[in-house]
Formats: C-alpha cells, sequence, structure tokens
C-alpha cells in the first residue's frame, strides 16, 4: 500500500466552495487507478492534506494527468499550487 500526502492552502473563505468541488467529484477521485481511500483535512486557515491511499506505487503519466485535472477544479480557491510526496505505509490502523 502506498500514500501520497498532499499539503494545499486554500484562500480566506474558500471552504465551502472547495467542499462542494470536491464532493461534486468524489466519483473521478475515487475511480483513479489503485485508489482504495481518499482524506482530506483541512484547518479553518485553510491549510490542509489530501491522503490518498493507493495500491499503485507510482502515478503514471495518464494518471498524473487526471490528478493535475482534478486540482485544477480548485484552482480559483488555492492560494498556490498543491505539493505532492509519496509514501509507503508502514501501518493502517482502524479501532
Amino acid at each position: 500500500m502506498f500514500a501520497r500526502v498532499t499539503n494545499y492552502k486554500m484562500k480566506p473563505g474558500s471552504r465551502a466552495a472547495a467542499t462542494e468541488i470536491m464532493n461534486s467529484l468524489k466519483a473521478d477521485i475515487l475511480a483513479l487507478p489503485g485508489m482504495t481511500r481518499f482524506i482530506n483535512v483541512m484547518n479553518d486557515d485553510g491549510n490542509g492534506y489530501v491522503i490518498a491511499l493507493s495500491t499503485e506505487e507510482a502515478m503514471d503519466s495518464d494518471t498524473a494527468n487526471k490528478v493535475n485535472q482534478l486540482w485544477g477544479a480548485f484552482s480559483e480557491h488555492l492560494e498556490g499550487p498543491p505539493d505532492r510526496a509519496s509514501f509507503h505505509v508502514i501501518a493502517d490502523w482502524a479501532a
């Protein structure tokens, strides 16, 4: 299992609009190759993280283009480009 962790910052006052966009893209997000879990967290100041768990270690160029298009839907609400990193999942526990 692999995790793509993306740090982002939304513009002030854009949380509701960004959440609405995210919800409208749910099917597209979950349809990405290898996607098993999608978690999005955001503080009141607009700082947030997406944690996407995947069975795919690396994104191929087609998937990377799809992800960039998905982030593009948020462009008017983002303060800057999101910062992505990939990791091996060491633990994925649930109570």
